[in-house]
């Protein structure tokens, strides 16, 4: 073997590199310490770019397509290294294939729950988990903040640390937002769309890299703001509260048993306070001269039937608790707080119990 072919096998006359691992972001090319032919062949292929260094710095750019390496081709590179006029001897250079190719269903998620403040259930503790997809957009700044000079740089080794990042300005994004629980734990679509708006934008600047979709897919909430959130859908699902006890009455005393006797335990008490009242306004209006004479027969008898009108107002006017009331018409005690704090169901707190009269409790059926 001459000289000559000695030489040429010490120089790189073709420079190309193959992707069939899936997940390799950024490849450094393996020159062996050989040094770049004057007039190479430099192969880019689709969702490929490739990124000169020389000497530490940031050269030329190539993308997909047969390039020869000449003067006209390497303008930066022949800048750094003095090339005014052309260059005819080898020369070493780092060369560092980037995938540009989409990189999909990466999973992010928060591993402690994230802190927010909601304006219905007060400080909430969230946990969310979903996935992204990202291609690098900037070669050279992801070379410089992310894969350095690592041979081959591969999706597992800068998995944590996206994940990291995303999860931070996604608990920053959703404090700013200031967005209900209600609505991130039923919207996901949109709250994906308008956190990629917040989040992509720092991870371009930070990275070098564009994330084109990031979904949520699951928001969960403590067990108790679950619990919230269901009674909160079962009062929007019953409506007017006064029209769902009505109809509770109404199909008790239609099926029968304990349940119709409940419902109609205040019908009963409302008829009877109207009898005790008519009784009353019997007693005190003189219906002719029979009943003005004190000794009559029908004076006697309306004095015997005094004392027992005096108890049946009595018993129209007893003041029952919310359990009560709850028993009377068929629903919760929470259901007939509810109704108490809101106003439509007149009350009295006395320190932190209720009582209801029997007259509030009639007007209130009555609608």
């Amino acid at each position: 073997m001459n000289l000559m072919n000695i030489i040429t096998k010490q120089l790189i006359e073709i420079i190309e590199w193959t992707d069939d691992s899936r997940d390799t972001l950024s490849y450094r090319w393996p020159d062996e310490d050989k040094e770049i032919k004057n007039g190479a062949q430099l192969i880019v292929r689709e969702s490929q770019q490739v990124q000169f260094v020389s000497e530490g710095q940031f050269a030329d750019l190539f993308g997909p397509g047969r390039h020869q390496l000449t003067t006209q081709n390497i303008p930066i590179l022949s800048t750094l290294r003095g090339w005014k006029y052309g260059f005819n001897s080898p020369f070493k250079c780092d060369v560092y294939y980037i995938n540009t190719r989409l990189f999909t269903g990466n999973k992010w998620g928060t591993s402690n729950p994230v802190m927010m403040r909601d304006k219905d259930f007060g400080v909430v503790r969230l946990r969310a988990f979903g996935t992204y997809d990202f291609r690098i957009v900037q070669p050279a700044k992801f070379l410089k903040e992310v894969a350095g000079t690592d041979q081959n740089f591969r999706l597992d080794e800068f998995a944590d640390t996206m994940r990291s990042r995303i999860v931070s300005i996604f608990s920053e994004a959703l404090a700013k937002a200031q967005v209900p629980v209600l609505d991130v734990a039923q919207r996901y679509t949109e709250m994906g769309d308008a956190l990629l708006q917040l989040i992509n934008p720092a991870v371009s600047e930070k990275y070098g890299l564009e994330i084109t979709s990031f979904l949520l897919e699951n928001v969960s909430v403590p067990p108790e703001v679950e619990q919230a959130i269901d009674k909160r859908s079962s009062m929007s699902a019953i409506g007017n509260l006064n029209d769902y006890v009505k109809y509770q009455m109404g199909q008790a005393m239609a099926n029968g048993g304990e349940g119709a006797a409940a419902a109609t335990i205040p019908a009963t008490m409302a008829m009877g306070f109207g009898m005790a009242q008519e009784m009353m306004k019997g007693m005190q209006q003189p219906s002719g001269g029979a009943a003005s004479d004190p000794f009559s027969p029908a004076a006697a008898q309306a004095a015997q039937a005094a004392p027992a009108a005096a108890a049946a107002a009595g018993a129209g006017l007893q003041v029952l608790t919310p359990e009560q009331a709850a028993q009377a018409l068929g629903v919760t005690v929470q259901d007939v707080v509810t109704e108490l704090e809101s106003g439509a169901l007149k009350g009295r707190k006395i320190g932190s119990a209720w009582r209801i009269s029997q007259e509030s409790l009639n007007e209130f059926l009555r609608g």
